[in-house]
């Protein structure tokens, strides 16, 4: 008796989860993108770069703090955001050449951009990507 008894309330709750499903905002093509940077080495000038390369372009990446109250923008994040556009672009290898911090104050100055109306404050971070030769 004492078997039903624990035996049926488990039956019931694996039949009640039977007809449930799991739904995720994973997606496949945006899980290849998120850790499509991890695929861009960084390297501190070209004369690092040990074999063959190409310029590929120019690309940059941003971090905004949207509210004052918000998190400051943070120039790893900035950062990272380039290496993915470089990874779209068919790039392996980035050369940043400069990271600025714009203030709330500056970007008042540049009142008719974007970033200045919907951003409190922004990090930029400009650099190369390049398509570099993979020996193995």
């Amino acid at each position: 008796m004492t078997i039903k008894l624990c035996v049926s309330p488990l039956l019931l709750l694996l039949a009640s989860c039977s007809n449930n499903f799991v739904s995720t905002n994973i997606d496949k093509d945006n899980f290849n993108d998120y850790f499509s940077a991890g695929k861009v080495k960084i390297y501190q000038s070209e004369k690092d770069i040990e074999a063959s390369y190409q310029l590929v372009g120019i690309v940059e990446g941003q971090d905004c703090q949207i509210k004052a109250h918000h998190a400051v923008p943070d120039e790893i994040n900035a950062r990272t955001e380039a290496r993915r556009q470089a990874s779209d672009k068919g790039a392996n290898g980035i050369v940043f050449s400069q990271c600025a911090l714009l203030s709330h104050d500056r970007l008042v100055q540049l009142n008719n951009s974007t970033d200045a109306q919907q951003c409190h404050a922004i990090v930029i971070c400009y650099a190369k990507a390049y398509a570099v030769e993979v020996t193995q």
